[in-house]
């Protein structure tokens, strides 16, 4: 039965808050089913690393019946009864998390210190937060939590189902694990379908730390409407083996990163955008192709972050190559409206609970 969450959402000091990372990415789109589960035998995988523009979810106290989502990132707001909550509106994800738990009575604030629609994971990311926070109610229902695990695996398939089967795991994953992690896909496993490798330890993840640099180009971008074109394609057997050959690259570019060789993974990543040049050009906007053209120009290399088409881009080089590259994007990103260098760094630490209650 439905249960109204504002009697102890009233009761309680502080709200329930959680939050999780953004990732930036290398083979993004192959942790796809429509991609990773016919080419399991070429052992599809990504890389990503988790970032530390986190996004928090808070739930406050709303009148009992209805669910309220907000964003204070779009400043807009969506509130309905609980039996004709959406699915399929901007806010239909978290919609369809409220009511998988049968909570209702409750307001969802959504914020995050990324920007909105930037192609670092920010709907997933708020998706596991959420999910987060509505463990910490079980468990002051005493009833059982939710584990990590089991965060990962109902994030995925709720935003799958919502989004009709266009979503990966790679962005649910950065969000509940963090850290850099070398993900296999294998959708035909029964129950769990991918194994994560950790691929660089604390020591690691501040050194590659001081080697990356991320920027938000100032254009927004729509993956949904990207990813369905590649998948088509891909599909069609258009684009099949230029992504065979991205997935021998970003195999490449995990072993690099796990040595510590980070000239030669700024080289994987080059190597990977040439492919995607061909295969997948609606991710280079001119403003995108023109960062990661800089950052060639320096002995650096640099992709787009998810499906791109705008939204972010990041870059690994050497130390002193990352520093001039901050400055020639610093400048570029000036000439737009809300582009920018997003200071951050890798995030050890996945999906938590923030403060005491």
């Amino acid at each position: 039965m439905p249960k109204s969450l504002e009697p102890l959402l009233k009761s309680l000091e502080k709200p329930i808050r959680a939050s999780a990372p953004c990732r930036i990415d290398s083979g993004g789109t192959w942790d796809i089913k429509a991609l990773a589960l016919p080419l399991e035998g070429v052992a599809p995988i990504t890389v990503n690393l988790a970032i530390d523009l986190r996004t928090y979810v808070t739930l406050l106290p709303y009148k009992s019946g209805w669910v309220k989502v907000s964003s204070d990132d779009l400043d807009t707001q969506e509130a309905y009864l609980f039996a004709e909550v959406p699915f399929n509106s901007p806010f239909g994800l978290f919609f369809a998390i409220a009511s998988f738990f049968m909570f209702h009575g409750l307001e969802m604030v959504i914020r995050s210190r990324s920007p909105v629609m930037a192609g670092l994971g920010g709907s997933s990311t708020a998706a596991v937060a959420a999910i987060e926070a509505f463990s910490v109610v079980k468990t002051l229902l005493h009833e059982k939590e939710v584990g990590k695990g089991d965060i990962l695996h109902l994030a995925y398939q709720l935003e799958d189902g919502v989004n009709g089967g266009m979503c990966g795991l790679q962005d649910q994953g950065a969000a509940v694990f963090g850290g850099v992690n070398k993900w296999f896909w294998n959708y035909s496993r029964e129950g769990r379908p991918f194994e994560r490798e950790s691929i660089l330890d604390e020591n690691g993840q501040k050194e590659i730390s001081k080697r990356i640099l991320v920027a938000y180009s100032g254009r927004r971008h729509l993956s949904a409407r990207i990813n369905r074109l590649w998948i088509e394609q891909f599909l069609g057997g258009e684009t099949r083996s230029g992504w065979i050959e991205v997935n021998r690259i970003v195999n490449r570019f995990a072993l690099h990163i796990k040595q510590g060789n980070w000239k030669e993974g700024a080289e994987d990543l080059r190597d990977e955008v040439a492919i995607r040049k061909e295969i997948t050009p609606e991710a280079f906007a001119p403003i995108t192709s023109r960062l990661i053209q800089e950052s060639e120009t320096v002995g650096c290399g640099a992709r787009f972050a998810g499906a791109g088409g705008g939204g972010t881009v990041w870059a690994l080089g050497e130390t002193d190559a990352i520093g001039e590259l901050r400055e020639i994007w610093a400048h570029i990103l000036k000439g737009t409206k809300k582009g920018g260098i997003l200071e951050c760094a890798v995030d050890p630490a996945g999906v938590r609970e923030e403060g005491d209650i």
